[in-house]
């Protein structure tokens, strides 16, 4: 074993995340003390970002199989059979502290690390998504953040050529300090096999291609699994700095190679750089690696063992390769000019044995590093936190007393009224609520030329699938691949548990919107401290709705990223948890894009209706006004219990949904998520830049309620005066493994450029489409500038 310099034990310790008892079980595995290198080893393949050591024993409760899952958790990404010889890969990441402390940068690299994750199985990247948390725009900071944040994603997409094709932007003051920065790609499997991360073949060559090796990013996954602070501007080194166009040739370098068959295992060298790529690609596959250092390129002269093992540097792999083939390979990679070197050798004592300058620098059992981590115990409260139960006490009886005039509010100690049409105004002037084109005009989405619907034209992304990529396809291809990220973090707040089974649903039901079946998820779960009572009983409840959401919709989980610690010490020394987030990232597929479903209104004329829980259910519990954009942007609360899920009613719903799509009855459909109804109604009237006459003439209760509540897996649907009666003859037959939804015509669509809306003939709402535009376009352009 090689000699490192001395160092400080509880400074080094505290520098990798450790604990006492983890360095006590270190050296009870190595029967012996690390050293410097295999200590940092140990720190990053122990953190949370890489072992899951707080969360591991609750998402083996994620269903995880079903007909078209190929591969399934445990892999680089997951896989789902298309059919027609087509496959997908897919996965989302999170980078959300490094773009808390560099935005640029951090979102950068975290689009590329999502990139090599989706080819280093083989797949061509064909789509990139994001979900996006904020703190509120009236902060300069945040403005910044966002613009550093967007640019970056943008700059990497753009010049790697994978279009952006959708996503979601929230702002809450939750997330001052420390926004949420997860990226999800999808691609199309270009080899006959996928490609695995387990190493091979005792003494074949461990092949290292792509960049050079730097100090940058070093300990990214421990900064990853930290809580931010003042402090953590000191920690801009464990931020990578990336290269997209040295990606690009990287993606097509590594798609020859995989095709020439040489490649026997590969493992992209993400978080936890070269320790990470060794240790899983060793305990995967049941062997060890051994790794020489010296033969690895370097961009910086006289790096430690420590350094190499613990930089982050981005666009690098790591190959096993065929015995013989490893010079024609390492020949492709440099035609692409990119470097390529044989680092290693495939081993059958099952560890990781590091050498530098001719000597042991490390040698771990690759199992302890990657297989055998630790697991934290936690204890879950046996009833919600009394925070959360007090939330529940509210409810809409507390809100003031409206009526067919509007709010009735306290303004300067007399009384006003807010009428319905400035309510609706304002909470289409909420940036969470607001039009993303702000966002999305600065990517790219339409580079690859597959692009059906562009950002904000559909409640899904669709991508087109090309014939070319995989056998059997016919032509011309009429299928696609619909993709969504989503979770709706106020009520993932307020009760985790059915905010995040109202993520898969909603995830659900847009791909349905479009007609898309869905077919599995992926999921980025973004949540505080799990070591406080709240946090850990957040975390387990989330995974427990999240586990019940996708066995119910039957969309298995492939796979994902758990980002825990986010939150920001205060000056004061108190810390600010964000509010939980489990983003849910779901796919889809289009069987014909020809019957595709944009959310626009499309001819004056065709009828509106609403399915789902009815207006008339006022005293339903699937619907509520707790925990609505409403009570947030109007009354400026986050409070009460957000509706009940009713996972039934979401199939039959999302069922008849894509039934009627599949047989053309369609003229348009969207679902009523943030702002209710309301927002629902207006988003589709300014999608096809026309009107709509709405009589809600069976309502009645709180007109707050009816405007904008949010739940009760509600859609709207409008059907051409041609499909009138196919449509009726749909309602009527119902579907044997389905009841029927609720179903009801509340108007029609409109030549002219107004919302009007009324109950029983007496005028609720009426808008012009141009007034109604000017807030939701301008929402997010407005704070810019200021």
């Amino acid at each position: 074993m090689s000699q490192e310099p001395a160092f400080v034990l509880a400074d080094a310790l505290r520098q990798e995340g450790l604990s006492e008892a983890d360095h006590a079980e270190i050296v009870r595995r190595l029967g012996r003390p690390p050293n410097r290198a295999e200590l940092g080893m140990f720190g990053v393949m122990w953190s949370e970002h890489c072992c899951y050591r707080n969360s591991r024993p609750l998402l083996r409760g994620f269903p995880t199989e079903g007909p078209r899952i190929l591969v399934g958790p445990g892999e680089n990404a997951g896989v789902v059979d298309l059919g027609e010889g087509q496959r997908l890969a897919f996965k989302i990441e999170s980078h959300n502290h490094p773009s808390a402390v560099e935005p640029f940068q951090g979102a950068a690299t975290g689009v590329g690390g999502i990139l090599r994750d989706i080819f280093t199985m083989g797949a061509r990247p064909i789509a990139l998504l994001n979900s996006l948390r904020f703190g509120a725009l009236e902060d300069p900071r945040t403005v910044g953040l966002v613009e550093g944040v967007v640019a970056g994603i943008a700059h990497y997409g753009n010049c790697v050529g994978v279009p952006t094709v959708g996503g979601e932007v929230g702002f809450d003051p939750a997330y001052a300090g420390n926004p949420l920065v997860n990226a999800m790609a999808l691609g199309l499997m270009e080899t006959e096999s996928i490609v695995r991360s387990g190493a091979v073949g005792i003494g074949n060559p461990v092949v290292y291609v792509g960049s050079t090796t730097g100090r940058d990013g070093m300990g990214g996954a421990s900064f990853a699994s930290a809580e931010l602070s003042e402090a953590s501007l000191d920690d801009r080194p464990a931020v990578q700095v990336g290269d997209p166009f040295l990606e690009k040739g990287l993606i097509e370098a590594c798609l020859e190679a995989f095709a020439s068959g040489d490649v026997l295992a590969a493992q992209d060298m993400g978080a936890a750089g070269l320790t990470c790529s060794c240790s899983e690609m060793a305990a995967n596959g049941g062997v060890g690696i051994e790794l020489d250092l010296d033969r690895v390129p370097a961009r910086e002269r006289g790096m430690s063992a420590y350094e190499f093992l613990l930089s982050e540097s981005q666009e690098r792999m790591l190959f096993v390769v065929a015995a013989g083939r490893e010079e024609a390979l390492m020949a492709r990679f440099r035609r692409w000019g990119l470097q390529a070197a044989v680092v290693g050798r495939v081993l059958e004592e099952p560890i990781v044995r590091v050498l530098q300058g001719g000597s042991v620098a490390a040698e771990v059992p690759a199992s302890a590093l990657a297989d055998d981590t630790p697991i934290n115990s936690h204890t879950l409260l046996a009833e919600p936190p009394e925070e959360i139960r007090r939330h529940w006490l509210w409810s809409e009886d507390q809100l003031p007393p409206c009526s067919t005039h509007g709010l009735e509010v306290a303004a300067s100690g007399d009384a006003s009224t807010r009428s319905w049409d400035d309510l609706l105004l304002t909470l289409l002037d909420d940036p969470t609520v607001a039009s993303k084109r702000w966002v999305w005009r600065q990517y790219d989405h339409q580079v690859q030329a597959n692009t059906v619907i562009p950002p904000g034209g559909a409640d899904a992304a669709v991508v087109r699938l090309r014939p070319q990529c995989g056998p059997g396809s016919s032509e011309p291809s009429r299928r696609g691949v619909a993709a969504t990220v989503d979770c709706p973090n106020r009520w993932v707040a307020l009760d985790p548990e059915r905010g995040a089974m109202a993520a898969v649903a909603e995830a659900a039901r847009n791909l349905s919107c479009c007609g898309a079946e869905p077919l599995a998820v992926t999921d980025n779960l973004n949540f505080p401290s799990p070591e406080t009572p709240t946090g850990y009983w957040q975390l387990a409840m989330a995974c427990r709705g999240l586990a019940e959401g996708c066995r119910c919709l039957e969309t298995p989980v492939t796979g994902g990223n758990v980002s825990l610690y986010n939150e920001t010490r205060q000056p004061d020394g108190s810390l600010l948890p964000i509010h939980p987030t489990p983003v849910v990232g779901m796919v889809g597929l289009v069987h014909d894009l020809e019957r595709l479903v944009g959310l626009a209104w499309r001819t004056p004329g065709d009828r509106i209706w609403l399915l789902g829980v009815p207006l008339e259910a006022q005293e339903d519990d699937r619907v509520s006004l707790g925990g609505s954009s409403y009570l947030s942007a109007v009354h400026g609360r986050v409070t009460g219990r957000p509706p009940r899920p009713d996972l039934d009613l979401e199939r039959s719903v999302q069922t008849l949904v894509r039934r009627a799509a599949a047989g053309g009855l369609l003229a348009s459909a969207h679902d009523c998520s943030d702002g209710g109804l309301a927002v629902a109604l207006a988003e589709s009237c300014l999608g096809g830049g026309l009107g709509a006459g709405i009589d809600l003439a069976s309502a009645s209760g709180r007109i707050d309620r009816l405007l904008f509540a949010e739940g009760g897996a509600r859609v709207l649907v409008s059907i051409p005066a041609a499909a009138e009666a196919a449509w009726q003859a749909l309602l009527a037959a119902g579907d044997p493994d389905h009841a029927a939804p609720p179903a009801c015509c509340i108007g029609s669509v409109s030549g002219e450029r107004r919302l009007r809306l009324s109950l029983t003939g007496t005028a609720l709402l009426d808008l012009d489409l141009d007034a109604m535009a000017e807030r939701y376009e301008q929402a997010l352009p407005r704070r810019m500038k200021a």
